[in-house]
Order: structure tokens, then sequence, then C-alpha cells
């Protein structure tokens, strides 16, 4: 068996507030795709910048294979550089990196025709969309080929249509280029469709309340979310989660 590329192994958070996360542990296999889901303040975000090595635990133990560049992160706000064209944004981790300019831009503008956005090239961060954002951040993600992608609420602020859309984009993308996946979402549906499995948090501070699998293929064919797979992995995670706020009540 593969040693995970990333585990938090008994990580504790405290802030000055209190503690925010665990005891909490989490093994991450190489090319797994896994959710987190969870109330809102529980943990979901500080689990993500754990293993991404934003932050360190207060106790416990974080481990990370993915080595200098081999991680990459995608928040909520698509943060890109607003004086900079798309392909520019999204060529910058590879500049930053060492890489020629040329070699670069070419990988930019790959990694953005992948996700939609070849005619999009020269657009400013200001022109382009929500959804579109959204993509160009992906791509900007993807082009340093990362072992250990994290995506934090990424659709959050997209309507559902666009949020949909790039779910199964995700999902090719992630089929592709094989990296292991942490997605953070508050939806359930969100979660059961893109993840192979779906750990469900307890209120702050969070722990885990339960892990439910999803069986079958990632590239999700259509009508999926109309299932009975679908559905009772659905159900499943919605009572985790009922219970664990029973349970802190």
């Amino acid at each position: 068996m593969s040693a995970p590329i990333a585990s938090l192994s008994a990580v504790e958070v405290d802030y000055a507030r209190g503690r925010a996360l665990g005891p909490f542990d989490l093994a991450l296999a190489p090319g797994e795709i896994v959710a987190l889901v969870g109330p809102s303040g529980c943990g979901k975000s500080t689990a993500l910048r754990l293993l991404a090595g934003l932050e360190q635990p207060t106790r416990g133990a974080v481990s990370r294979l993915a080595g200098k560049g081999e991680t990459s992160v995608v928040f909520q706000a698509p943060t890109l550089a607003p004086w900079l064209s798309a392909r520019d944004n999204v060529a910058l981790p590879l500049v930053l990196a060492g890489t020629g300019k040329a070699e670069a831009l070419a990988a930019a503008d790959a990694a953005l025709t992948k996700v939609g956005l070849g005619a999009a090239l020269s657009a400013r961060p200001s022109q382009l969309s929500g959804g579109m954002a959204m993509r160009a951040s992906l791509a900007r993600a993807l082009v340093t080929r990362p072992r250990l992608l994290l995506l934090d609420e990424p659709f959050a602020a997209l309507d559902e249509i666009t949020r949909r859309a790039l779910a199964d984009d995700v999902l090719a993308l992630a089929a592709e280029r094989a990296p292991a996946l942490v997605f953070v979402t508050h939806n359930v549906e969100e979660a059961v469709y893109m993840a192979r499995r779906v750990v469900v948090m307890t209120p702050g501070p969070g722990r885990i309340a339960g892990e439910v699998a999803i069986h079958g293929s990632l590239q999700r064919p259509t009508g999926f979310r109309t299932t009975e797979t679908f559905r009772a992995a659905a159900e499943a995670v919605s009572t985790l989660l009922a219970a664990a706020s029973e349970r802190a009540a």
C-alpha cells in the first residue's frame, strides 16, 4: 500500500478564542479525492491549511510527501492579481519557480484552454465572470502539476449551474492529472458528487463524526444525482451531520 501523500495525526489547533480543531486524524492516499463537510466554524479550513503547510498544529503531527511546489490551493475567492492577464496569472507560479517565461506562458495557455478559457488568455480578472475567474484559479493551481490539490469552498459564491459545471471540470482534470484532492464544502450533494470519501466533522472544535464512501466511477454519468447510490450516500452524510449537531447541542 502506498504511503499517504499527506496526513494529520491527532492534530489540535488552539487559537486565543479557544480550540478550533481536534483531535483530528486524516490520511490521504495518492490520487484520492476526499471531501470535508461540517457546520461553519468546525475547523474544515483549518484542517486544509495544515495539509497545505500554511499553518502548524498546536499539538499532533502533520506529514506531507508533496515537496516544494507540489501542493496547490484554491480558495473561495479567486485571488487573481488584477493587473495581470489570465495567462500571466496562471504562468506566475511557474515563473516564480524559475521556469523560463516562454515555457511558462505556453503551459499557462494550455492550462487555460483545458478549463475552457482559451479565448480569454488576455483578459484581466475584472473582465471575467465569477465562474471564469474560478476556472482561471483552477488552471493556475494545476499548471504546476501538483501531487496535492486543496480546494477551500471554491464554488461557494457561484450559481448552481456554474457550480455543477465546475464540479465536472474538476473531476475531469483530476482524472487526467491524478493529484490527491481535498475539497472543503458546506454542500452535502456537492461533496457526494465530487468525492470518493466524505469525511463528516462535528461542530467546533472539529472532530470526525464519521465517513461515507461513494462507490462508482468518478467520471459521474449523466443523471448520477438521481441514482440510489447518490441519494443513499447524501442521506448518510446528512444523518451523520444531524447526529453530530445533536450531540454537540
